[in-house]
């Protein structure tokens, strides 16, 4: 498995691994309405393309396939932490934690900080995030759960 940052080109295949991991592993902490609302599969591909543009990505692939993704912005903030369904817990999402550290120590980042979901919560505890505040985001107009979640440096 290779890591890597994000490259143009990379934005279509990203967007299947955002639907892959919101309707394949976080429908089992979320319901139809919250997945549909979070992750709609029409989503616009110019909007979808200029946002991944933006946050510029690390990018896990294996044998060229995008299987996963993960940012961390200059602040801190990690916005997208993505894992391609068929590859959840085969510690790829690890690996992309580890990334997200190292690139952290480079810029002398004191605080990483995510909303995270209720599916991903366990994950960042592992890797020592606390729950800063539970939050009740919304979506195309519905509820989806989540918890700014916090790690010191």
């Amino acid at each position: 498995m290779l890591v890597r940052n994000f490259r143009i080109g990379d934005e279509a295949a990203l967007h299947q691994v955002f639907l892959s991991a919101i309707r394949g592993i976080a429908i089992n902490d979320y319901t139809l309405e919250q997945v549909e609302a979070w992750a709609p599969t029409n989503l616009d591909p110019i909007l979808w393309a200029d946002r991944m543009r933006g946050i510029a990505p690390f990018v896990a692939e294996i044998d060229g396939k995008l299987i996963a993704y993960a940012d961390v912005q200059a602040s801190g903030y990690i916005d997208h932490f993505f894992v391609s369904a068929p590859f959840a817990r085969q510690k790829v999402g690890s690996k992309l934690m580890r990334r997200i550290h190292e690139e952290a120590t480079i810029k002398g980042m004191r605080v990483l900080t995510s909303d995270v979901s209720r599916t991903a919560q366990p994950f960042f505890k592992y890797w020592g995030f606390e729950v800063v505040e539970e939050r009740r985001p919304v979506m195309r107009g519905v509820v989806i759960p989540n918890a700014l979640m916090k790690k010191e440096l």
